[in-house]
């Protein structure tokens, strides 16, 4: 056998099953061992012979290309010697030939794949399947990502499934994604990435520098990232943003051809970023706001520019308001800034603005944006401007010839409402504006205001148009003061509702309500506009115009209403790929006393649903049916129709071509199903066709041993 003096390794044993129990890292679909920094896991090493006192034992743990113990990318631990970089091994177990070690890492050590070897005097054993993963621990007191609640561990690492708000502020719901963080090659994909974004391994060690990179590596702006943006309307050489149930397919389709994925919207973005921060062990959450200010160059107004028939126009308009915008926020302590900044941190990977020269964003401190210390890194003035913003309303009218602006109203604080995130542990939307934002109207939200103008320095009260030479000058102090409600001298006050359900193929019925306050009698020039628009606030069709002279007397209220036949909105419907939001504006005008005021509401088409049949139960291992029911209630036939299901630990992804589904009709497709993990699975279905690309729904079953 083995020459007397040199001790050789005969095999190792990475006890995955009991390791990754206690890392919580039981999930991940991969042969090689996965665990958390520090926090100490066991490997059990065969030796040719008993293991002696005088005997050299270290454990060589290297990352990187050439590892250097320089460098600190080549470890070279002994038993019971506590190594500079904070990692130590100490001998747990003896037993004959077999010695059971105990690895602890550093609680600050860099994330990575890190290749192990054993070292026996001058033997060096490497192990098969011998590259460990090394992810941030929330469950570790002394790693900056550490979260105290078990509840929120559950929800922001450990949840692979979730949803996403979206629609506008008027009508918020839910769209669910798959995050599937644990999935095959998923935590693969994590790993190119992290090594594509030449993060040097000092940098690995911080959560705040993962995540910047991460955001810019989600987008393929300037990085072959793995998505590609698309707003055009026009997905024809890939797959609509629509279509995507969640981030599973995308980036395995990434890790296989390395090449960016077609086509990504926000919330797609957000999703993918989500898993990427989950897989890695960062805490992370979808964080959607609605009415989201983009571009407003840092004076915090965004200008919107409206015809005499009270249309919106694309063309005048370089900043915009989003209908909703989704992005993401991780949990970590920050280490580069003063105290006081901790927590929920805002990252956001739709490429929109650069920063430091790459579309990237954040981390920018949640606090910081509330407190209005928007001078902290990273990308807060950003941010701060996405949630805080007046939107200032004109109308452009020919004058001799010459376009000339008129304003007719300002929103005040009427950006970034809502903010909304899924609730820890249940199928519902937590509502989180009061940790962004401080109250309306509260002595607390006017110090932050006043503290973030004071860094921001606006600029004067200006349309941004290239038309500005010809604005009516607006009298007063280019500083904006903290906005006040619009004074307006008879309490003027305007409702937009839907009368009818809002269903693709019907008239779409809605109204406009004014209101006066102060008695006397009043003439009220009243202006309306229904526009077909899309969720980045593009206008894509023109539907129709109402113009009307109403009559008040004292306190009292007026209907308007304003219907929309089918044939002027089925065609923009049936033509677009992406999903289209009503939107109504209204301008209403006093004669008497010249009072303007200007309102505009998002609205979204209301569909059938689609039901999901299947067991509440069911057995590891043991398939079961899940049958998916949709019954077509709209007036209108449904054409190419696909259903797209995806349940992870359940079955893989799969579209069903359902071809045209015409009114009254049933469509049932079922699938069989095999659970291969434990617990609250779920089974997430989305139907797509010419007319509607948003019908989804989710039903969960709960898999027992």
């Amino acid at each position: 056998a083995f020459p007397e003096s040199g001790l050789q390794v005969t095999g190792i044993d990475f006890l995955k099953s009991q390791n990754t129990r206690q890392h919580h890292t039981d999930g991940y679909n991969i042969k090689n061992l996965v665990v958390r920094r520090g926090q100490p896991f066991q490997v059990q090493v065969s030796f040719s012979r008993e293991l002696r006192a005088a005997d050299k034992l270290s454990l060589r743990f290297t990352i990187g290309e050439n590892p250097m113990k320089n460098r600190g990318s080549l470890l070279s631990l002994k038993p019971e010697r506590e190594d500079f970089t904070g990692w130590k091994i100490s001998v747990a177990k003896k037993n004959g030939k077999e010695c059971l070690l105990s690895v602890t890492s550093s609680p600050n050590a860099p994330v990575g794949k890190y290749n192990l070897h054993v070292k026996t005097g001058a033997n060096i054993y490497k192990p098969e399947n011998g590259v460990i993963y090394l992810l941030f621990n929330p469950w570790c007191e002394d790693d900056v990502v550490y979260m105290a609640n078990e509840a929120q561990k559950n929800e922001y690492v450990l949840n692979d499934t979730g949803c996403i708000y979206v629609g506008s502020a008027y009508n918020i719901y839910d769209r669910p994604w798959n995050f599937g963080q644990f999935e095959e090659f998923v935590l693969d994909a994590c790993m190119y990435l992290l090594d594509k974004s030449k993060l040097s391994l000092r940098e690995r060690r911080d959560p705040a520098n993962v995540s910047r990179a991460m955001s810019a590596l989600v987008n393929a702006n300037d990085d072959s990232g793995v998505l590609m943006g698309n707003w055009s309307g026009n997905y024809a050489n890939g797959t609509s943003p629509m279509d995507w149930i969640g981030s599973v397919t995308i980036l395995q389709k990434y890790y296989k051809t390395k090449k960016p994925v077609c086509y990504g919207q926000c919330w797609v973005f957000a999703g993918v970023l989500n898993t990427f921060m989950r897989c890695l062990g960062v805490p992370c959450r979808c964080v959607s706001t609605f009415d989201s200010a983009h571009d407003t160059e840092g004076n915090l107004t965004v200008d919107i520019y409206l015809n005499e028939k009270g249309e919106k126009l694309n063309s005048l308009s370089f900043d915009s308001v989003w209908n909703f915008h989704v992005w993401n926020d991780v949990w970590m302590q920050r280490k580069d800034i003063p105290d006081g900044f901790n927590g929920w941190q805002a990252i956001d990977s739709t490429p929109q603005e650069q920063s430091q020269g790459r579309f990237q964003c954040g981390p920018c401190p949640v606090k910081a944006v509330r407190e209005g210390d928007v001078y902290l890194p990273y990308d807060s003035k950003f941010v701060y401007a996405e949630v805080n913003a007046d939107r200032v309303y004109w109308v452009v009218k020919k004058v001799n010839g010459k376009d000339k602006y008129f304003k007719v109203g300002t929103e005040t604080r009427d950006i970034g409402k809502k903010i909304s995130t899924k609730a820890v542990g249940q199928n519902r939307r937590e509502d989180i504006t009061w940790e962004y934002k401080y109250p309306e109207g509260s002595k607390e939200e006017r110090m932050s205001m006043q503290r973030a103008i004071s860094f921001l320095r606006p600029s004067g009260l200006v349309p941004r148009s290239g038309y500005a030479s010809t604005v009516q000058t607006l009298s007063g102090s280019s500083q904006p003061l903290v906005p006040k409600e619009p004074a307006t001298k008879t309490g003027l006050h305007i409702e937009i509702t839907n009368t009818e359900a809002l269903h693709p193929g019907n008239p779409l019925e809605m109204a406009i309500t004014v209101k006066i306050s102060a008695p006397g009698n009043w003439t009220v020039d009243v202006t309306g506009s229904c526009q077909l628009q899309y969720y980045t606030g593009k206008v894509q069709a023109n539907l129709g115009t109402i113009k009307e002279t109403i009559n008040l007397e004292g306190t009292c209220e007026m209907q308007v209403p304003l219907k929309i036949a089918p044939d002027a909105y089925m065609k923009t419907l049936s033509s677009v790929e992406d999903e289209v939001l009503i939107l109504v504006t209204a301008i209403a005008e006093v004669r008497e006393t010249n009072d303007k005021l200007t309102k505009e509401t998002s609205m979204r088409f209301e569909y059938p649903p689609i039901t999901v049949q299947m067991p509440e139960t069911a057995q590891l291992y043991k398939d079961f049916t899940c049958a998916f029911i949709f019954k077509n209630k709209l007036n209108v036939t449904l054409e190419n129709c696909k259903l797209l299901v995806e349940g992870l630990g359940l079955f893989k992804m799969t579209t069903f071509e359902q071809g045209d589904i015409m009114p009254g009709r049933i469509m049932k497709s079922e699938i069989i199903c095999t659970p291969t993990r434990l617990g609250e699975r779920k089974i997430v279905a989305k139907l797509i066709s010419n007319q509607i690309k948003g019908i989804s729904t989710e039903k969960a079953i709960t898999i027992t041993e």
